[in-house]
Order: structure tokens, then sequence, then C-alpha cells
């Protein structure tokens, strides 16, 4: 699967219809970003079943806002609606790979129990 624009208009949708969504924040005058670009597409590829989506921060400033990105390339990885994973910086194509194995292998409700806990602790 080649990926795909995300934008403000498609962005919940896309997380909305899809189990695994990665979401690489990134720049046209960026350079790391333009280095992460090709290993992200060869990645989705041999991952038809995961949407690979792109944010133009230029184009898109606030979904990035919405985000706190402050620095990009930045990767998200997002399933069933849960940020798992978001981290700037270049990942390489082996690094990538296991990451997306490691989102497909987590037990969602186990997640999502975590996250209820950490809501209910009181913060000091």
């Amino acid at each position: 699967m080649a990926t795909v624009e995300l934008t403000q208009d498609n962005f919940a949708q896309t997380l909305d219809d899809n189990d695994l969504v990665l979401v690489d924040f990134w720049a046209s005058w960026c350079g790391p970003c333009r280095t992460f670009g090709p290993i992200y597409e060869g990645v989705s590829e041999r991952h038809p079943d995961v949407v690979f989506g792109k944010v133009d921060t230029e184009a898109q400033q606030e979904l990035a806002g919405m985000f706190n990105i402050m620095s990009i390339p930045t990767l998200m990885v997002v399933r069933d609606r849960v940020v798992l994973f978001s981290q700037p910086g270049v990942l390489p194509e082996a690094a990538l790979d296991d990451l997306i194995s490691q989102a497909r292998e987590l037990d969602m409700d186990a997640v999502r129990e975590q996250i209820a806990e950490q809501e209910t602790q009181p913060t000091q």
C-alpha cells in the first residue's frame, strides 16, 4: 500500500476506519524527513494491511499542533485509536518493521486497562 496524505478533513475518519495506522509528520524542507520518506514508503509496501499516513506539518499546522509535534520527522503508531508510540527521528527499515510487529502483538485490552489505571491515579 502506498502512503496516504492525512489532513484535518480525513485524519479522524482514517483512525476510525483502520485498526493500525502509522503517521509520519514531515515537511518538504526537512532533510531527515526526505531521508525517512523512502524508508517509510518501502516498508508500507510490505504491510498492505497497515495504513501509512503522512501529515505535511506546513500544510496541516493545526493537526501537528494537536499532537504537540515539536520536531520532524515524528512517527506515531496508532492502534484502535490509541497512540502506542510517538517519537521524533529517522528509523531504519528493520526498526520500523519491528515496531509494526510489536504494535500488532499488543493485547489492546491490557493497554486500555493500563491507560484507565493511569487516569485514575492522583497526580502529584
